[in-house]
């Protein structure tokens, strides 16, 4: 039995000398290169005690090398669980134990923190900084640069990517190696990469939009990545003119097109500009297309799914839609209530179904029923229609999802630490729009009787328990939160009120 993800997106470059990563200080990693520290890297994994299967958690800085443990996992047939950098250790200890991990693996500077979460869990603490040095690569020196690939399906579960719901609880989505292959084969076909192709990458490695979008179409195609630590407005500036593609958030390009830098000569020989994770507002298009004369291409996608939709390659990209569903990918936009598909041009559920959609969410069949129908069709939680022309508009979030700066931040898990500060009665945690990331957070909090609230004092807890993209950037205080005559609090009442607050 072969190894589908591997042998498609690493194997195959096994000895190859061609360029795989652009890096910041100049240097080059090849596939030859790459490949074979990712074979130390598994020797290690399988001396620790791995089994394919296994859960293998990372928290580390973007490198050459944190890209490597991916190609690791999928040689070994480990399951990869990237986590944000900026989780807190409280954060991570459940996404530890929740799912099961064997081996934690965390900048040096957690090293102690986390410590205790391993030990806790029975995981083995391993150390991986950003300039590649620490326990792991120290243990991998010497090893082997050949690992014999462990045989696995395409039904074989190839990672966990943790998405929080509306009760606080983060849910950890399934992905297979059929999910994350087919997803990057019809995207590259679909967004026309190839071998030439030099991808710009200045988004993190920890979520789907860096790693199983960016990187695999890269990989699938042969093609090389300026592979940034992170997005620096003067480096991407710098390396514009080197590369042929950029995929980013709205906010890489908001931040673009502020300095005077960013021309038209600049990208002239850009093929691509590829935005997600977030709304895109018209005018950023406008401004966009009047500065370069590029038209960036929206497209949607989720943990649970990577990409469904996308606006056309050769066409007309059309602002406030992100496309048609992609091929092999059914759209369709139901009642709530009913399920029943409704018309076009009509608000609605999207729900989804393809080889892209996960296997499930890991430890929860009850949510997974709820979200996951038996006919396939996933019910993906956004509301949107169809219109005349039979493009994809993302109208609202039925969940109260809040997406900052191309983050996922959901409202219920910072309402419950709010609540639990001194003199807290109550909250609400909205999402308002902001000029740079789209949306930001504002905590709405109601005083016990009696009490006056410091709201510096409860910023400051909420800095102990959550990362900072999910820190409110306004907490403002009102007597009783609107609600209606089911006692429902009215959000969108809220939105209203405090909606230009950073406009």
């Amino acid at each position: 039995m072969a190894n589908p993800l591997y042998d498609t997106l690493f194997g195959r470059y096994y000895g190859q000398d061609t360029v795989f990563l652009h890096l910041q200080d100049g240097r080059t990693v090849t596939h030859a290169a790459f490949l074979e520290q990712a074979a130390q890297f598994a020797h290690v994994f399988a001396e620790l005690g791995a089994q394919p299967g296994d859960r293998l958690a990372v928290q580390i800085e973007k490198s050459p090398e944190a890209l490597a443990i991916y190609s690791a996992c999928a040689q070994s047939g480990i399951i990869f669980l990237p986590l944000n950098t900026a989780y807190t250790a409280e954060e991570v200890t459940y996404f530890v134990e929740n799912s099961g991990a064997r081996i934690l693996i965390c900048d040096g500077a957690k090293a102690e923190a986390l410590g205790p979460v391993a030990d806790a869990s029975g995981a083995t603490l391993e150390t991986l900084n950003g300039d590649g040095t620490g326990t792991l690569p120290d243990k991998a020196q010497g090893k082997p640069t050949a690992f014999e690939t462990m045989p696995c399906s395409a039904d074989d579960l190839a990672a966990f990517l943790y998405t929080s719901g509306t009760t606080g609880r983060s849910k950890g989505a399934m992905l297979t190696q059929a999910n994350l292959l087919s997803n990057a084969e019809v995207l590259a076909d679909y967004w026309r990469f190839d071998e030439t192709d030099v991808l710009l990458h200045a988004l993190p490695i920890f979520h789907t939009h860096g790693l199983f979008v960016a990187t695999n179409i890269a990989l699938i195609t042969g093609g090389s990545m300026i592979f940034l630590p992170r997005f620096d407005l003067d480096q991407v500036l710098a390396d514009l003119p080197r590369a042929t593609a950029m995929m980013g958030v709205p906010t890489f390009y908001t931040r673009l097109l502020g300095d005077a830098r960013f021309t038209r000569d600049l990208v002239k020989h850009m093929r691509l500009f590829v935005s997600g994770s977030a709304p895109l507002l018209t005018d950023t298009h406008v401004q966009f297309e009047d500065r370069t004369g590029h038209r960036i291409l929206e497209r949607y996608g989720m943990t649970e799914t990577n990409m469904n939709t996308s606006n056309p390659y050769d066409g007309d990209r059309r602002a406030g839609t992100v496309g048609f569903p992609l091929p092999g990918i059914e759209l369709k936009i139901t009642d709530a209530q009913s399920g029943a598909t409704i018309p076009d041009g009509e608000v609605g559920q999207i729900e989804v179904r393809g080889p892209n959609v996960f296997k499930g969410y890991w430890q929860m069949p009850e949510k997974t029923r709820e979200e996951l129908r038996e006919d396939g069709f996933f019910i993906t939680g956004d509301l949107g229609m169809i219109d005349d022309q039979g493009y994809v508009q993302i109208v609202g979030r039925n969940k109260d999802l809040i997406i900052s700066g191309g983050y996922n931040i959901y409202p219920k898990e910072i309402e419950l630490v709010l609540d639990d500060q001194p003199g807290v009665l109550e909250s609400a945690v909205i999402g308002v729009p902001h000029p740079d990331f789209g949306e930001t957070v504002v905590g709405v909090l109601v005083a016990e009787p009696g009490a006056t609230l410091d709201t510096e004092a409860v910023a400051a807890a909420v800095c102990q328990s959550l990362a900072r993209f999910k820190h409110p950037r306004k907490l403002v205080i009102l007597p009783e939160l609107p609600r209606n005559t089911m006692g429902k609090v009215q959000k969108n009442l809220l939105r209203d009120q405090f909606g230009a607050l950073f406009i």
